[in-house]
């Protein structure tokens, strides 16, 4: 069968739906490599998963699945710390809300979706990230498109980072607002950007701008870099620009108590004016928050389509976050929390460590539990992919156009219920996979962790 009839981009007498581009990267790049991406699982996102295992038709080349899985080591879920699986505290609490909510408000949170858990988590959240109010929305993606367009507007700008999530984009590119970009995680490129915005002020009119927002990532999640938030907050301050700050991959993952890179770097959270964050990682569910003033989150709670249009939180998704959060606290009544947040950090810096040692260039830095892998090559992320799952690890590849065309990387994250010996294993199968397709491209000594630098000053 040819590709034209398989795949038709338009039909005779209506416009193409699809662009050639699109096309040629299916044709070319995704159905080489279809099988290492879209890999369904039988289970839940723990430590371990149930692959479900495919097959190919010779004809046309498409994917079918069977009843037979392959348990296998998951290196790829945003399961940080652990409670994407049954949990002895949360989960009795969760079956609890169902019991009594039901699945869903079937409602918007203005009209009738808001339940008492509602409420319960808003005002926790705020608590945890050390902000005064804190408003929830169902859908992670959505908080960051449909917030930026109500914070700013025609007659604003936006300086955005040149890795900031795609959601961050679409934000920005939806608020009419003139935006520019800086040098990833570089605050003397952004002081420059600012600079010269500022002199210039608005296209034509040179008039001042109404406002300045300065969007960044908590922890960039191709990346696996830190953002060098005390600089960018100073930058800030002397300019007299807001700041967002995107802690979906950092809230809960990082810092002493899990509060984040704010915590985790030494920032007062009051120095940043803009917190958003996910549910979806650290706190095994879904949905996002923003948190800031009571004044900002009032004016988003009367003016945010994301709020009063869409679909509020699912009630049982709400209390696994209430009690994910209560863990972390220690609320709970037991250490688990504390112990999970070093195990996550132990776990993190021991795989870098070991990857760098054995010649992988990872990307990122220590203390971060996301680590892309460098392999460029689009043919050998999907080879390193294959033999992975043929030993039992399971890990996600990110190529293009999630990523530039020769950038190609694996992207491990790992999870505090990862346990030493899966670890190892992991590094066992990297070195024979490595080996097989040839990325082990440089030997670096490991940096040291955050830890070991600030009792090296304190010496």
């Amino acid at each position: 069968m040819l590709y034209s009839e398989q795949y038709p981009c338009h039909v005779q007498g209506y416009e193409p739906l699809c662009s050639g581009m699109e096309d040629f990267y299916e044709r070319r790049l995704y159905l080489r490599a279809q099988d290492c991406a879209n890999r369904p699982i039988s289970s839940a996102p723990d430590s371990w998963i149930d692959v479900v295992e495919r097959y190919t038709n010779d004809n046309n080349k498409t994917l079918h699945r069977t009843t037979n899985s392959t348990r296998c080591l998951n290196l790829g879920s945003y399961n940080y710390l652990g409670f994407a699986a049954a949990d002895e505290y949360c989960t009795p609490r969760v079956i609890e809300s169902l019991q009594k909510y039901s699945p869903s408000t079937c409602s918007a949170c203005v009209d009738g979706g808001t339940t008492k858990l509602h409420t319960e988590l808003e005002e926790l959240i705020a608590r945890f990230v050390g902000k005064t109010a804190a408003i929830i929305f169902g859908m992670g993606y959505v908080t960051n498109s449909g917030i930026i367009p109500v914070l700013i507007g025609q007659g604003g700008l936006i300086i955005s980072d040149s890795l900031n999530h795609n959601s961050i984009v679409n934000g920005a590119r939806a608020s009419g607002a003139a935006i520019h970009v800086f040098q990833h995680n570089k605050p003397a490129h952004l002081e420059e950007v600012l600079r010269k915005r500022i002199a210039e002020g608005q296209p034509r009119t040179h008039r001042r701008w109404k406002k300045i927002l300065v969007i960044v990532e908590g922890i960039y999640s191709m990346e696996g870099e830190l953002c060098k938030l005390p600089e960018i907050i100073a930058i800030c301050k002397k300019y007299k620009a807001y700041t967002y700050l995107d802690e979906a991959h950092s809230i809960g993952a990082v810092g002493k108590t899990g509060r984040g890179v704010c915590e985790l770097l030494g920032v007062d959270p009051a120095d940043v004016d803009i917190m958003m964050g996910t549910f979806t990682k650290s706190f095994g569910s879904f949905g996002g928050y923003i948190a800031a003033s009571k004044e900002i989150i009032q004016y988003l709670k009367h003016a945010c389509p994301a709020h009063l249009y869409g679909t509020s939180m699912s009630p049982p998704a709400v209390q696994q976050v209430i009690s994910a959060i209560k863990v972390i606290l220690g609320e709970d009544g037991s250490n688990r929390g504390a112990l999970k947040l070093a195990k996550i950090c132990e776990n993190s810096n021991f795989f870098r460590s070991e990857l760098k040692k054995m010649g992988f260039e990872v990307l990122g830095d220590n203390d971060s539990p996301v680590m892309p892998i460098m392999l460029y090559n689009i043919e050998k992320v999907a080879a390193f992919s294959r033999e992975c799952l043929r030993n039992k690890v399971a890990v996600v590849m990110a190529a293009f156009p999630v990523v530039p065309l020769l950038l190609s990387r694996v992207r491990i994250c790992i999870s505090a219920s990862h346990s030493r010996e899966d670890l190892v294993k992991a590094l066992e199968v990297f070195s024979e996979a490595a080996n097989l397709v040839g990325i082990k491209c440089s030997r670096v000594e490991p940096q040291q962790t955050r830890a070991e630098e600030n009792t090296k000053k304190l010496e």
